[in-house]
């Protein structure tokens, strides 16, 4: 799951900073629909965030700040107050109240169906909506639910419309995008460029850029090539071996550690995982229900070769969901070097003196640096005894065999809001009426973790709910249900015309992060 918001510089702008200026963005993100609640991928909620806005938004420390909303309060376990904000107006001059909230949560929760209604998890927990008056709103929860004002930070709110709602094929088809956005909708052309221009009346002071177009470059080394020229002023997931280029021509860059993780996962619940065998080549019982096995190749892991040689140092090593020092990490948590004769003696110890040989398979292209670290574990396995076969394929048809259980081990990635979303799909058991286990294609299942990390979300957000995620993730790293490898750097490039470029670990791509070079 995937969001995006405006962030804390959008509200501290200057007057020099506000200059009649185009700003022109080479986005690897494909925008292929207009409808604010058709999808959670990044692709929409990081363009469509020019539009339109939340009630509640994190800033790049991952702290809910005022959007919409300008406070929130619990009255009770099953109640929240929000508070709206005064004298804002939707891009066709509507005022915002609170009959806009109600109407985009009943859009989310009954109007929209599969494929479309990405936001629908958001919602599951809303009993009932109601507004005592035009700018407060109170939502009615089915049980407790302490970290709603999280949940909310994930949704658009839409115009109410007299002709009721409307369905994606007319959002897309000539119905104009009417948010409370810094930016007014232009024109899009799906997969090609989506344009905006500055909302001059908006609530939170006048944005910096005149008009901005983002033009869908999908080719990393075609977005290289147009900030190399200065075709474009910003570029987005710059890979790291072009950054030395770039410098050289002029460019800077910003990076910082995705919210996110790549892992190695196993299949955990066949007698005999997918393309394991001994060293003959025969089938074997699945090795990976043994955590002493799971154990021994997270030992044998070289992290640092990945992280410095594959992703040129714009990465770190992982030791779980999300990196140190975000909200609901463990500081007790950190990767080390490779311990290549305990996990020798742990696989021993297993049952396994020789190894055994496994297929290794993951996407080639998703992530950076995915296909070279497949590579990269299998040598570093190779020194315990563990023959790899790394098969790298198009994420399309990776993510089609491995939803069908054909791997046996495979490398993943995933992300999200925050460290329990996280923990919540990748860890806790599968489990349809708690909406768990949308990661957990291994089938990894410990009560335990389960019980201890639905007590930690009973807690509303801040510190002590943090420090409940942190011990609950250290609790499952012990049993060792996924090797966490690295947190890849979001890496952006921008040229001369901007002075600065704000980054977010969730690695939206907004007008509202770059400040123009004053005149």
């Amino acid at each position: 799951m995937a969001t995006a918001a405006v962030l804390t510089a959008l509200f501290t702008m200057t007057p020099s900073a506000a200059s009649a200026q185009e700003l022109r963005i080479a986005t690897s993100y494909k925008l292929m629909t207009l409808d604010p609640h058709y999808s959670t991928l990044n692709e929409n909620s990081s363009l469509l965030s020019q539009v339109y806005e939340r009630l509640v938004y994190q800033d790049e420390k991952f702290d809910l700040k005022p959007g919409l909303a300008v406070s929130w309060r619990r009255l009770s376990d099953t109640k929240w107050e929000f508070k709206l904000r005064d004298n804002v107006r939707f891009h066709d001059g509507s005022p915002f109240t609170a009959q806009d909230v109600i109407y985009t949560t009943e859009r989310i929760q009954n109007f929209l169906k599969p494929p479309s209604g990405g936001f629908q998890p958001y919602t599951k927990a809303i009993k009932s909506v109601t507004a005592p008056d035009p700018l407060t709103v109170v939502f009615e929860t089915s049980g407790s639910q302490p970290a709603l004002p999280l949940s909310l930070s994930s949704i658009f709110i839409m115009a109410k419309s007299a002709s009721g709602f409307k369905t994606a094929d007319e959002l897309n088809s000539g119905a104009v995008p009417n948010g409370t956005g810094p930016y007014r909708f232009k024109s899009w052309r799906s997969g090609e460029f989506f344009e905006v221009v500055r909302n001059e009346d908006y609530w939170g002071g006048k944005p910096s850029w005149s008009d901005v177009t983002f033009r869908i470059v999908e080719s990393p080394a075609a977005r290289v090539a147009a900030l190399s020229t200065n075709d474009v002023d910003i570029a987005d997931f710059i890979p790291a071996r072009d950054v030395p280029s770039l410098k050289q021509r002029g460019a800077k860059i910003a990076n910082i550690a995705a919210a996110r993780v790549n892992f190695v996962q196993f299949d955990m619940v066949n007698d005999k995982a997918p393309g394991v065998t001994d060293k003959a080549g025969a089938p074997i019982p699945n090795p990976f229900r043994d955590p002493k096995v799971r154990q021994a190749l997270s030992m044998a892991v070289d992290r640092g070769v990945i992280v410095e040689k594959i992703l040129s140092g714009f990465g770190t090593a992982a030791a779980q969901v999300f990196p140190n020092g975000l909200p609901g990490t463990s500081a007790n948590l950190v990767a080390g070097p490779p311990r290549y004769p305990e996990a020798k003696a742990l696989l021993a110890e297993a049952g396994y003196p020789n190894g055994f040989n496994v297929v290794l398979a993951g996407p080639a292209g998703r992530y950076p640096g995915d296909a070279e670290s497949l590579q990269a574990i299998a040598q570093s396995w190779a020194r315990v005894g563990v023959g790899v076969q790394p098969v790298a394929v198009p994420f399309s048809v990776f993510n089609t065999k491995r939803s069908a259980g054909e791997y046996g081990i495979w490398y993943g990635g995933g992300s999200g809001e925050s460290a329990d979303i996280v923990l919540d799909a990748l860890l806790a058991s599968v489990n349809a009426e708690r909406g768990t286990g949308a990661l957990n294609y291994g089938k990894y299942s410990n009560p335990a973790f389960d019980d201890m990390l639905i007590k930690a979300e009973t807690i509303e957000v801040g510190p002590d709910r943090d420090k409940a995620l942190a011990a609950a993730t250290e609790f499952a790293m012990r049993d060792q249900p996924v090797i966490p490898l690295y947190h890849f750097d979001h890496v952006f490039g921008y040229g001369s015309r901007v002075a600065s470029y704000v980054m977010h670990p969730r690695g939206w791509t907004t007008a509202m992060q770059a400040t123009p070079v004053a005149k």
